[in-house]
């Protein structure tokens, strides 16, 4: 056996899905690191792991915003100062382009540009909501940039200028969870409070709490 394991191997160990061993290692909920892009663990580091949580209570309910927690990690949280719509995107595209879920990022560039062409994704509240679904993504994945100045050049539908981009990345049959994802974004980000204490923080991790935290 191999004293280094790779995220599918680890998933595979574990019996669970390569996204969840992904995002595990980048919360530091799980025992790894990176040598250079690529997550790789220790064999014994991870045995343990599984059983010191199999020694524990099995008893305690999962967290009613999991499946959002999954999509959004608090490390493809961006601040920006001023900057370009295009900027912007790009800089996301990027962000979701060092995850194991993004096989071409040209791909997702391109595509994202295009949705852009067709209707502005500014949804308005100062919030922008960029978006598609392609077959060289193979799960769902977010990235998030506030932007302490507004976006100039992104139109929105009520006029406010756009200051929280939240980009969307799917797999081309993940409609049902893409648009439940996307609407819970969209509600959330509605309430004028969240908005501004999203705008004024520094603090990705807060940032995370508040876009994924239950009501």
């Amino acid at each position: 056996m191999h004293e280094i394991m790779t995220i599918e191997e680890v998933a595979a160990y574990i019996r669970v899905s390569e996204r969840t061993v992904y995002d595990w290692a980048q919360k530091g909920e799980l025992p790894g690191g990176k040598l250079g892009t690529t997550w790789r663990f220790k064999r014994d580091e991870i045995e343990k792991w599984v059983n010191d949580r199999l020694s524990q209570s099995s008893d305690k309910k999962p967290a009613a915003h999991a499946t959002t927690s999954f999509v959004l990690t608090p490390e493809r949280i961006v601040l920006l100062d001023h900057a370009t719509k295009k900027e912007v995107l790009t800089q996301l595209v990027d962000l979701l382009a060092e995850t194991p879920f993004v096989k071409n990022r040209e791909d997702l560039l391109r595509g994202i540009f295009e949705r852009e062409k067709l209707m502005s994704t500014g949804i308005g509240f100062g919030v922008g909501v960029p978006h598609v679904r392609i077959n060289s993504v193979s799960d769902l994945v977010m990235a998030v940039a506030v932007c302490k100045t507004p976006i100039a050049d992104y139109t929105s539908l009520d006029e406010a200028p756009v200051q929280i981009v939240c980009m969307l990345a799917a797999r081309t049959d993940q409609h049902t969870k893409y648009i439940r994802t996307l609407s819970g974004i969209s509600f959330r980000l509605k309430d004028a409070l969240s908005r501004e204490q999203i705008i004024a923080s520094d603090d990705p991790s807060f940032i995370y709490k508040l876009l994924v935290e239950t009501d």
